[in-house]
């Protein structure tokens, strides 16, 4: 399988996780981070899949009410083969709002690995700092 043909799998990947979101389904979110994966956003730390469930899941029920994100991929790339690094535009908008304000602007990163018995791709790491 070429690089362009796993692109399309780590886009599958990401469009289920925001998929997850709109429904606010924090069970089905998680499920697409590996078992020990990381999430580091400014001021937070997430270590393993059920921190990253229960964070997400008190979050819908909070501060992200309502909320849908914006991620726009702008650079895929795979430095080692089941690896792969997307590196993309993000932010999030809250219940009520139709345009993202400047300062919630973010640059992520995100690394998936792709599991060699299935094929599988999964997040193992994502990290946001503002744009």
């Amino acid at each position: 399988m070429n690089a362009t043909d796993h692109s399309q799998d780590v886009r599958t990947v990401l469009d289920r996780l925001y998929s997850a979101w709109a429904d606010h389904d924090a069970d089905a979110f998680a499920d697409l981070y590996t078992e020990d994966a990381t999430v580091v956003m400014p001021g937070v730390f997430h270590d393993g899949r059920e921190e990253i469930r229960a964070y997400m899941a008190a979050a819908f029920d909070g501060p992200l009410k309502g909320s849908r994100p914006l991620d726009e991929p702008r650079r895929i790339r795979f430095p080692r083969p089941g690896t792969a690094v997307v590196v993309s535009e993000t932010g999030i908008l809250l219940a009520g709002e139709s345009e993202l304000p400047a300062d919630r602007l973010r640059r992520a990163t995100w690394v998936l690995v792709r599991d060699p018995a299935g094929g599988s791709w999964a997040i193992t790491s994502y990290h946001n700092a503002a744009a």
